[in-house]
């Protein structure tokens, strides 16, 4: 069976994307599926992660694997690591040109992290114009969104009244999940301390394995 490909995309840089790639790895590869990494994002965080990762658990990273490439050798990487995983997130870079182009195209589904501020919702709209060019399917997760506070909830609104693929999940501002990565971990693995990112990630991650059919 050829592996599932998950993309995140969004135009605006410090969405959060390669937090929520990183995160959403762990947990399908703590509910047993073969993951694999591509991070085209010429910043390279989630190459970092990984890197942390070995040195934290070993080179077998618990269960994952991951591959840094140019946009142009994104198509032949996902052959490639399609014969060996179940599931294979991609990190795709910041703008809405080539490289984020052939990740999008590649995807069963594409996340699109959105913050609850004006300049990401403003953001929003040429990635979900890419992924509908693309015919791929969208999916926003609204992420580090505060507990309380007027704008939030206004932003919520927006996107709610704009009739956008908004995920029924969304992501708290977590200190928990920036300590994990740190450390090259996920809030599954980092404590048990932490039970609303925990919660939160377990949440999302089942929601979008519904999407695509995966088990969960």
């Amino acid at each position: 069976m050829s592996a599932c490909i998950l993309t995140v995309a969004q135009q605006k840089g410090g969405a959060g994307k390669s937090t929520l790639v990183a995160q959403l790895a762990v947990a399908y590869a703590h509910h047993g599926h073969r993951v694999g990494l591509i991070d085209v994002d010429p910043q390279a965080s989630l190459t970092a992660w990984f890197e942390m990762r070995q040195k934290t658990l070993g080179q077998e990273a618990g269960g994952i694997s991951a591959s840094q490439v140019a946009g142009w050798k994104l198509a032949t990487e996902i052959d490639r690591m399609k014969k060996n995983h179940d599931l294979i997130l991609i990190d795709s870079p910041p703008h809405a040109e080539t490289d984020a182009r052939v990740a999008v195209r590649a995807a069963a589904l594409v996340l699109v992290p959105v913050q609850p501020s004006p300049m990401d919702l403003w953001a929003t709209k040429p990635t979900l114009d890419l992924v509908k060019k693309e015919k791929s399917r969208a999916l926003l997760v609204v992420n580090r969104i505060q507990p309380q506070g007027r704008l939030p909830r206004a932003i919520l609104a927006k996107l709610v009244e704009a009739e956008l693929p908004l995920a029924q999940i969304m992501l708290g501002n977590r200190v928990a999940f920036a300590a994990s990565m740190m450390e090259g971990l996920g809030v599954l693995e980092l404590s048990p301390r932490s039970p609303s990112a925990i919660a939160e990630i377990e949440a999302l991650s089942r929601e979008i394995a519904k999407i695509l059919g995966l088990k969960f």
